[in-house]
């Protein structure tokens, strides 16, 4: 573990690597500060059964791009609770407010839901350390999954993109993949500006109809605890020929890594507008440039969801954040895109280098660059 600890280190971290283990509950999670030059770390809480360190890590250096590309007085951080977030609430509850208390000490850290957890999560978290953002009304918090605010994000990031690559959102064609808190308000936020929702999934099963899906019927099926492949219109279809549905707009809104070398050749869209974090591997997003598909990076598109945390950690009012999450990625879009199609190079080098020019100022001005 030493070793792959310290082949993650670059000049920009990670600051700190913790794993928490204690077996008498079956608790098994690990924490990666990446760098708080800008501020203390902000990132959210993922829990599956199959994560790792190194997803951890590249979820955390994801974060610190993205709270640097936003503007955002944070740096990245990331922690995941290895468990299956179906379990039962109590047992749940019991993981995270442990693997809460574990983390106690580490004050560099503020806690965010993320997936396979949520406002309740992070309100246990708050309970027992003090440090958690994404909370529930009831509490001060703006609770960004339950208002959509990274999907309301990726809406304004395709709006913009739409008009670079000369679409309109009206009547455009999207696929989701991962028809989760994301995917879901990303969906309605998008039928808002005319979209049309042509196909979409979840872990259970997807669905495609060129007519356009009724996106309120999903989510009604969605909070049923049902599966958007209970649909009762448009065709059931396999998660791996989601990728394949003509659309001008691919979603991934899910896992790390769902368009690789293999699939990437098989995606019939035009642009990729990453909601969910680390979704293209290197390899597909070279390939995709190649073929004229314009992706727009994960930490600037899926920005919303930190940015609503940061203005709720400082006071904000709900509308306040959502008109920073609307100025922010619609500026860093732009920025980001219009530097690719100057330099010629892709977006996500265009994106890596705007971020970590920030990073680095923020850097300059430490007397302690990552702590």
């Amino acid at each position: 573990m030493q070793d792959l600890a310290f082949s993650l280190c670059d000049e920009f971290g990670p600051a700190k690597i913790v794993h928490v283990h204690e077996p008498r509950i079956g608790l098994r999670g690990t924490l990666v500060v990446d760098n708080t030059a800008a501020g203390p770390s902000i990132g959210g809480l993922r829990m599956a059964p199959d994560v790792s360190t190194e997803e951890c890590f590249r979820l955390a250096r994801a974060m610190t791009l993205k709270n640097a590309a936003a503007g955002l007085p944070h740096g990245g951080g990331k922690s995941v609770l290895y468990g299956d977030p179906r379990m039962p609430r109590e047992r749940k509850e019991e993981l995270i407010r442990a693997f809460a208390c574990a983390l106690r000490g580490c004050d560099d850290y503020i806690f965010g839901p993320d997936m396979g957890t949520d406002e309740t999560a992070m309100a246990w978290v708050r309970d027992e350390i003090g440090r958690a953002v994404g909370l529930p009304r009831e509490l001060g918090g703006i609770p960004l999954d339950e208002l959509g605010a990274t999907g309301f994000g990726l809406r304004h990031a395709a709006e913009v993109a739409a008009r670079h690559v000369g679409l309109s959102l009206a009547g455009a064609r999207v696929a989701v993949q991962g028809f989760g808190s994301v995917g879901l308000h990303a969906s309605r936020f998008l039928v808002e500006q005319g979209a049309r929702i042509v196909a979409v999934s979840d872990s259970a099963g997807a669905i495609a109809d060129p007519a356009g899906l009724d996106v309120a019927a999903l989510a009604e099926l969605k909070r049923a605890g049902k599966s958007v492949a209970e649909h009762s219109s448009g065709t059931r279809i396999s998660a791996e020929e989601l990728v394949g549905v003509e659309c001008e707009i691919w979603i991934p809104a899910a896992r790390p890594d769902v368009i690789d070398a293999a699939s990437a050749p098989r995606l019939r869209a035009k642009l990729v507008i990453a909601g969910a974090n680390i979704p293209i591997t290197a390899d597909a997003e070279r390939m995709l440039h190649e073929r004229g598909v314009v992706c727009v990076p994960d930490f600037i598109a899926n920005a919303g969801g930190v940015i609503c945390a940061a203005m709720e950690y400082r006071g904000a009012t709900q509308s306040a954040a959502f008109d920073a999450i609307a100025e922010r990625i619609r500026a860093n879009t732009a920025a980001v895109l219009e530097s690719a199609s100057r330099k010629q190079v892709q977006p996500r080098q265009a994106a890596v280098e705007l971020a970590r020019e920030r990073v680095a100022r923020a850097m300059a001005t430490r007397r302690w660059s990552i702590f």
